[in-house]
């Protein structure tokens, strides 16, 4: 009896070895994410380049983070998926540490892109490991912890990236990771368990390629659109046709080609289906467009500093952790299905109640209250969905992860570029209406009341004046049509209870 104890003691410190191991790798890498979201503005003296110019350094990562995504399963394959994320860490360790020495543009680009591909990797493979730990009737308590970890990340992210910031310097941002890194690959080699076999298996290169060059000027089209103009602008265009060819001449190949990048097989089952469909546009096209303006609101809206808005956002994100553990707990007492549904109604309720009720004349404590529910349905959201997809998958479970993650950032990618687009638009409309209903007489003797007080800058001020007074009262509509894709992604989830259930496949 003794020694079941000792046994069942060791097992228990082992699991709880390799969930820490895996769980802190994955969070350090999207909490990287994010926290460089708040040090962009900064890097332009150092840098010496526009914002602009720095903006490539969110979209090189987003780019060779999608393109690791489609070798990963291969990988995982032929070294298994221990060796790969022990070697993903170390890389994402070594291309942090290039990132805070960079003084140049182009060099820092170039180490983006390395930890972006590095990013990629740990993700998958971490998601993997610990749903592997975890038995069958576990598994929605494996993905709750995986989510306290990676969507807790986000938001605190903000909050890290101003203090480092503001007390240190934004180099801090990056090396902050060297010695978890470090400490990371030395415990993970010793400690985590190699259970996967190896399989010598061909990858699609074709496939890969062409999707690769559809992916990248997707990408880049969504995140350089605004600032081209759009279809304005002949580079737009372009990269348009490729992201049109490079999809048709995948197609074309995978069609043809005996080894195909994804398997399609998994779409036959509706649970699979639909909870991919879910991911791509409650999370990407939605949950993506808050999780992109709630910062600009506390930021730009509300004037507050960047400690502030961090407090802000993790008004909500303790309640993303918080909930994430309860959801895995609940889908493996119950089932995803009705956590699911339980979260997309007070999603719901959040996005077309709460949301459009926030704006410059909100105070700070309440514009936190009502961001709560927000915090608790998408802890209620990740958990749930990964367990349906991972547990549809057929016993392939990094070709459900990957895809999984691909359409994250596809639809994320979406989901960004909707909402800065909404923002120039809704905030025009603003402008033009308050001209139109102005008294033109008293605007005019207002206007040269303040020339006469404050010179040429006095018409500066009112006219800053109003561009922020019609971005304010635009951000009503950017909100309801963030809710509005989250209304089409959860008709997916109500789809869900018309599903038969299924027997679930592939334990490990």
């Amino acid at each position: 009896m003794q020694t079941k104890i000792l046994n069942s003691q060791f097992s228990i410190l082992n699991l709880t070895t390799w969930v820490l191991l895996v769980v802190v790798g994955a969070f350090m890498a999207v909490l990287d994410t994010t926290v460089v979201d708040i040090i962009v503005p900064r890097l332009k003296g150092p840098l010496s380049t526009d914002m602009y110019g720095v903006q490539w350094v969110i979209t090189a990562y987003m780019i060779a983070a999608a393109v690791g995504l489609l070798l990963v399963e291969w990988m995982i394959k032929k070294f298994g998926n221990k060796w790969i994320y022990i070697t993903a860490v170390g890389v994402f360790t070594v291309a942090s540490f290039l990132c805070g020495i960079s003084n140049s543009l182009s060099f820092i680009i170039v180490a983006r892109v390395i930890q972006g591909f590095a990013e990629a990797l740990i993700m998958v493979t971490a998601q993997a490991m610990l749903f592997g730990f975890f038995p069958p009737e576990k598994r929605g308590i494996a993905m709750g912890i995986f989510a306290l970890g990676v969507a807790f990340a986000p938001a605190i992210g903000p909050t890290l990236g101003g203090y480092l910031t503001e007390w240190f310097s934004w180099r801090a941002v990056f090396f902050v990771n060297v010695p978890i890194g470090i400490v990371l690959v030395i415990f993970g080699s010793l400690l985590l368990p190699d259970r996967d076999e190896r399989k010598d298996e061909k990858l699609n290169f074709i496939s890969v390629a062409f999707l690769t060059v559809a992916t990248v000027a997707l990408l880049i089209l969504l995140s350089k659109g605004q600032q081209y103009g759009w279809f304005n602008s002949s580079l737009i265009v372009y990269l348009a046709f490729a992201t049109f060819f490079g999809t048709l001449f995948f197609i074309m190949s995978e069609y043809y080609s005996k080894e195909s990048l994804f398997d399609y097989t998994l779409f036959k089952n509706p649970n699979y289906s639909l909870g991919i469909l879910i991911y791509f546009v409650l999370l990407g096209f939605s949950m993506y467009q808050y999780f992109y303006l709630i910062p600009m609101f506390y930021e730009h809206i509300k004037g507050l500093s960047s400690i502030q808005t961090g407090l802000g956002v993790l008004g909500f994100g303790i309640w993303i952790g918080v909930f994430s553990m309860i959801a895995g707990a609940l889908s493996d007492k119950f089932s995803p299905v009705p956590v699911l549904i339980v979260g997309a109604v007070i999603y719901l309720y959040s996005s077309f109640v709460l949301f459009p009720t926030l704006n410059y004349y909100t105070p700070f404590y309440e514009a936190v209250l009502k961001t709560m529910p927000f915090g608790i349905a998408m802890g209620l959201f990740f958990a749930p969905i990964t367990v349906l997809v991972m547990n549809n998958s057929n016993g392939k479970i990094e070709q459900g992860i990957m895809t999984m993650d691909y359409v994250r950032f596809i639809g994320g990618s979406f989901g960004t570029a909707i909402a800065t687009n909404n923002l120039v638009y809704y905030s025009n409309k603003e402008f033009d209406g308050m001209v139109s209903i102005q008294n033109h007489h008293i605007v005019s003797d207002f206007v040269s009341a303040l020339e006469s007080y404050f010179g040429k800058a006095g018409i500066e001020i009112f006219r800053m004046l109003e561009s922020f007074m019609s971005a304010n009262y635009g951000y009503k509509y950017v909100w309801l049509d963030a809710g509005f894709w989250g209304f089409v992604g959860s008709l997916f989830v109500f789809a869900l209870l018309f599903v038969k259930k299924r027997k679930v496949k592939g334990t490990i």
